[in-house]
């Protein structure tokens, strides 16, 4: 019996994005990562989505090279027919066109929710959601919070007992030494760089990205090509940090100088600027 095609399907996919972080110089370990989990879809004689739902993600966890973040990538791909993940690397990703898949989230509120959570997927917007930053948002009060937590949960394929989801995180000198990394970097012309679709008519490779490891976390980092970054004239200042475990869970934080208070002219990260008035202090 041949793997299904949804399955050779995934693995291409997994392989499209091990292939691009092969030419960005990521860590190797990375890149193997995702050829190893391709491999698993490859050689399964049981369709990955029948795993899904009569096990779940855990099913997933279960088989061989496959970690807790590639089962959530293939859940994903299982769901949408794409990956958040490779829309990223490759520069593609509209966040607010993503989060208007939400049910009650118009085009002025995505713009809102993108512009003061600094989230770019729906699994980040799921977090906010549950620990209250999405409340703080323009428009957005309780009432519409638990709204948009339950379109979140119908469109992750989550049950109502979801628990709140773990929050995972480096500490913010390791994000803001990853920071100093990648301007330095990307000032000296030495990052590769990608073309990305938004804000880009002319297709040209702009956007330096770089892929560098601390310990356990492994990081990619490039600047913001969101609408409000360009609005405001930031693209050349707020990075974008997306980190991973050695497991591939995942998350994100962007980082910028501040423009007032006490921090002004100095890096913060967005969400975490009372850690870092203490690492200061």
């Amino acid at each position: 019996m041949n793997s299904s095609r949804f399955n050779l399907e995934a693995a291409g996919i997994l392989r499209k994005c091990a292939e691009v972080l092969r030419q960005q110089a990521a860590n190797p370990f990375r890149v193997n990562a995702y050829v190893r989990a391709a491999q698993t879809l490859e050689s399964l004689q049981v369709d990955a989505r029948d795993i899904l739902r009569d096990d779940g993600v855990a099913g997933l966890i279960a088989l061989p090279a496959i970690g807790r973040g590639l089962a959530a990538s293939i859940d994903e791909i299982a769901r949408t027919g794409r990956l958040s993940q490779l829309d990223r690397l490759r520069g593609e990703t509209p966040p607010e066109n993503l989060f208007r898949t939400v049910p009650g989230v118009g085009p002025k509120l995505a713009h809102a929710i993108h512009d003061a959570l600094h989230v770019d997927t729906l699994e980040a917007l799921e977090v906010a959601a549950y620990d209250g930053r999405l409340t703080a948002v323009p428009g957005v009060g309780v009432r519409r919070a638990a709204a948009i937590q339950a379109g979140l949960a119908a469109l992750l394929g989550r049950g109502r007992s979801r628990p709140q989801p773990p929050q995972i995180s480096p500490p913010v000198d390791m994000l803001l030494d990853v920071d100093r990394e990648y301007r330095q970097s990307s000032a000296a012309e030495k990052l590769p760089k990608i073309a990305p679709k938004r804000f880009n008519p002319e297709g040209l490779a702009w956007l330096p990205i770089l892929h560098t490891d601390r310990g356990k976390w492994h990081f990619t980092a490039l600047f913001s090509n969101t609408a409000r970054a360009h609005e405001l004239g930031r693209t050349d200042d707020w990075v974008v940090v997306y980190f991973y475990t050695d497991d591939h869970q995942e998350g994100q934080n962007t980082i910028v100088t501040e423009t007032k208070g006490p921090m002004t002219g100095e890096r913060v990260i967005r969400g975490r600027e009372a850690e870092c008035r203490a690492l200061r202090n």
